[in-house]
């Protein structure tokens, strides 16, 4: 499938964005939209925010709507999930993905399941904002990629991009949801740059794939910093192998039907996703293709991730764990 606007939007005007310029517009733009959005969490107003994505939004829209927090991951959480319920659209940061086991209670019995709990006469529009991956040297507590969890968990929705485009347009279908939605940002692409759409009635749907760039032998499905990866990796290759790059964009709903179509174009399958590899993303997505495009394989599929083990503080151990696309161009020479 595509990734466009709403039918009848203009998407021909764009501006050159980082990944961080990207959010900070969606949320801009959604509050100025909305007088019920806000954002809440820890050092979002006065210090931007610990990755300088809130930066300046609470000189526009004031401490009310953009509320530093308490270091309390279980007590804002929960708050946010009372906010949605009674009509609020909150957008819930938490600095690191690390920490939301911190409020696994309110977001596995509270966020998640209220809708079903009162037969659907709540809702829960929730966003939450979160950061994941390594390469910062930042430890295993503050390094980890945990969004296959919240993907896999009924009731949440699950977004993950890999270009400024994405991002924009995904966090604001997530801000305008009725339902939860975790949005997660790999902290080491925020200074990607990429055109994204000015019209602020741009959005994407959830639950959309998006091809980064066509190809014929193998299809590499990605996901956030990997995106970039393979895009480059695609264009060094090109001499030796057509790639197709996918920016899965959308853990769940996950996009079916737009993998199962490349991969019945290209016969191969590499999906690289910077999260363990057991029992995650990687596994869901060639689950999918299995199902739905086994006999189009020509070659069994393959994986590019993080192997099970906890990120290293050491730089150099730290770079051995986390995938690249050294990684990816081994998996694919194996595929060609």
């Amino acid at each position: 499938m595509s990734t466009e606007s709403r039918p009848g939007d203009s998407i021909d005007q764009t501006e050159t964005m980082t990944m961080r310029e990207a959010i900070r517009a969606a949320l801009r733009e959604e509050m100025q939209d909305d007088e019920n959005v806000f954002v809440m969490g820890e050092d979002v107003g006065t210090f931007g925010g610990v990755f300088n994505v809130t930066d300046g939004l609470v000189d526009e829209f004031g401490e009310k709507r953009i509320r530093d927090t308490p270091i309390s991951e279980a007590g804002f959480t929960g708050a946010g999930i009372g906010a949605a319920a009674t009509g609020m659209r909150p957008v819930v940061e938490i600095m690191f993905s690390d920490f939301l086991g911190v409020a696994s209670e309110q977001i596995i019995n509270q966020m998640a399941k209220m809708r079903y709990m009162f037969g659907g006469k709540t809702e829960m529009p929730i966003t939450v904002r979160t950061t994941e991956g390594g390469g910062m040297g930042a430890a295993s507590q503050h390094s980890g990629t945990l969004h296959t969890w919240f993907a896999h968990f009924p009731g949440l929705l699950a977004v993950a991009p890999g270009t400024p485009r994405a991002a924009k347009g995904l966090l604001k279908s997530a801000i305008r949801s009725d339902d939860p939605v975790f949005f997660f940002e790999n902290k080491m692409i925020y200074e990607q740059e990429g055109e994204v759409p000015t019209d602020p009635n741009y959005t994407i749907p959830l639950g959309e794939a998006s091809v980064e760039r066509e190809g014929d032998d193998v299809t590499v499905v990605a996901t956030q910093r990997m995106v970039g990866e393979s895009l480059d990796l695609a264009e060094e290759m090109a001499g030796q192998a057509s790639i197709e790059v996918i920016d899965l964009q959308s853990l769940y709903p996950l996009d079916t039907d737009t993998l199962v179509e490349s991969v019945e174009k290209t016969g191969r399958l590499v999906v690289a996703d910077e999260s363990p590899l057991s029992y995650g993303t990687h596994a869901e997505v060639m689950a999918r293709v299995m199902e739905d495009g086994f006999y189009s394989l020509d070659a069994p599929p393959m994986r590019v991730g993080v192997a099970d083990t906890h990120i290293p503080f050491s730089p150099g151990l730290e770079q051995e764990v986390i995938p690249s696309a050294e990684d990816v161009r081994t998996a694919v020479e194996k595929l060609v």
